[in-house]
């Protein structure tokens, strides 16, 4: 399977890319595709990394894995693809981003790209999906790849914000080093655990750029 990875990520993530695990994982992936509807579309797998090279990130937001309905990803996790319905959890991120900047903001679509090419790495944990079927490529080992990715940008970058939003994410951002990046944890945007009062009042989206502007880095203009 052809891997549509820009060159600055395919340089950085050379090693990984060539271990036997990652060639596995793209055979099963290749075969995932050919066998059953998977999503997002093939050529938007990687679309994380295309859209914001590792040079320019500023900000990681850990999802768990790509919508699993008709036309939803895009390869950004929890963005939706222009002309979807905003999905209920992307919904409760604006909610709170809106209340937190306190900007009236109407969103009429939930694709994210704008966020990503400020700089911020919408990275799920697993990178694939099968239609209809959430977590069906959890057993597959995507989460070493992007276990090494997240490491990386610990190692070799400074000043980052990396916002963990439920247990999922909390778990995987364990080895960060927060003595050189700012780690926010939440609770999910989903409405079971916004609704149980984990998430609403985090102010995640204002104290990310209070730490960029405090470290002489560009703000994210979240709307």
């Amino acid at each position: 399977m052809q891997i549509n990875l820009n060159s600055e990520w395919q340089t950085l993530l050379s090693d990984e890319i060539q271990k036997p695990y990652f060639q596995d994982l793209m055979n099963f992936v290749d075969d995932e595709y050919k066998n059953h509807t998977c999503y997002p579309p093939k050529d938007l797998i990687f679309s994380a990394f295309n859209y914001c090279d590792f040079k320019d990130v500023k900000v990681v937001i850990i999802g768990q894995d790509p919508y699993h309905g008709k036309g939803e990803a895009n390869g950004l996790c929890f963005s939706v693809n222009d002309g979807i319905r905003i999905p209920p959890s992307l919904r409760n991120i604006f909610r709170e981003m809106t209340d937190d900047l306190g900007k009236l903001f109407f969103p009429t679509s939930g694709n994210l790209e704008f966020w990503a090419k400020q700089g911020v790495l919408l990275l799920n944990a697993s990178l694939t999906v099968r239609e209809d079927i959430p977590n069906s490529h959890k057993h597959l080992k995507w989460n070493v790849f992007t276990d090494a990715v997240i490491q990386k940008i610990s190692d070799q970058k400074e000043h980052v914000v990396f916002l963990l939003w439920g247990s999922f994410a909390h778990k995987k951002g364990l080895k960060i080093d927060r003595n050189k990046h700012l780690v926010l944890e939440s609770g999910h945007p989903s409405p079971m655990s916004a609704n149980q009062g984990k998430w609403f009042g985090n102010k995640h989206f204002s104290k990310t750029n209070e730490y960029l502007k405090a470290n002489n880095l560009p703000a994210i203009e979240w709307v």
